[in-house]
């Protein structure tokens, strides 16, 4: 069996980098994308996507998937990562998953069992929690029908709150009832090494600041003016709802727009950094500034891994 290696951590903690690093250096690796955004043609800069010569240079997989028009979950992550890393080992390769969304992770390194997407009664929630007042109506429900799934919910996330009551009214089951797996941690589903990328909190603020600065430099406005419509999903994706906030007017200009998606995203990657830290299958790895000096340790702690396994199984 093929050992592969997942690395993980933060948004912008330079997971990606290392990633391209450690692939350059073998000749049997390819990388598979658990990025939730990045799997939306168009949708570039915003979400930090590898370069077309870093793609061309190295194969990829989960990028460039759909339209931006289109609904794309975790569900559909976990089938397509299965595939991609099916394939992969099917030509004697290894994959490189590389993943700052801690569901999609867990999705596909456990092979959690997730639930179907009904979007007719989705429609209809999200029509229903559209204003404060049916908001908290919702969460109130959800607190009756699946007080644990509520527990685990801000009362102001209209997002998790109508897709638990999606479930429940899809299913007839629980939204807590399909995630169990989130607070156990056993053996992976297949062959996978897990490193976490860490960096410090200051450090990590600092390089959002910078990456949303280069961002707006390279013509990110631009390019969220040319999207057109953007799925329910699509249009959650951090520096794209603020820019398309100050487009609709709700707020004043643009520099106010991308103060606002720096603040987010540090809270982001603060949630990021909670999520990942609580599995304790990953070996974290840190610097106190340049993660590209990483790639050199992550490269050596994967091999040394493989040939460990290897040496188990004669």
């Amino acid at each position: 069996m093929t050992r592969h290696l997942a690395v993980v951590g933060p948004t912008a903690s330079g997971k990606s980098a290392i990633a391209l690093s450690v692939a350059s250096t073998l000749d049997d690796v390819e990388i598979v994308s658990l990025d939730s955004m990045q799997v939306y043609r168009g949708m570039d800069r915003g979400t930090a996507k590898p370069s077309e010569a870093e793609r061309v240079a190295i194969p990829h997989h989960l990028i460039d998937v759909v339209d931006p028009s289109a609904e794309w979950s975790v569900r559909e992550t976990q089938a397509a990562a299965r595939v991609a890393i099916a394939d992969i080992e099917d030509r004697g390769k290894r994959a490189l998953l590389v993943g700052g969304t801690g569901l999609y992770v867990r999705a596909v390194v456990d092979g959690l069992s997730v639930p179907p997407r009904d979007l007719a009664v989705r429609a209809e929630l999200d029509r229903e929690t559209a204003t404060a007042a049916g908001l908290v109506r919702a969460y109130d429900r959800l607190a009756a029908l699946d007080p644990l799934a509520a527990s685990r919910t801000e009362p102001g996330n209209a997002r998790r709150i109508v897709r638990a009551l999606e479930v429940l009214e899809a299913t007839g089951q629980p939204f807590s009832s399909f995630g169990d797996g989130l607070t156990a941690y056993g053996p992976p589903a297949f062959d996978v090494t897990l490193v976490g990328i860490w960096l410090p909190r200051a450090e990590l603020g600092r390089r959002i600041g910078a990456r949303f600065a280069e961002m707006r430099a390279g013509g990110l406005e631009a390019e969220v003016r040319a999207l057109g419509r953007l799925s329910r999903t699509a249009a959650q994706a951090i520096g794209y709802k603020e820019l398309l906030a100050h487009f609709d007017g709700e707020i004043a200009t643009l520099g106010e727009a991308f103060d606002l998606a720096v603040r987010r995203t540090r809270k982001f990657a603060r949630r990021q950094r909670v999520w990942f830290r609580r599995d304790p299958r990953i070996r974290w790895i840190g610097t106190a500034r340049n993660p590209d000096a990483l790639a050199g340790v992550v490269l050596a702690l994967w091999e040394r891994t493989a040939a460990t396994v290897a040496a188990e199984r004669l």
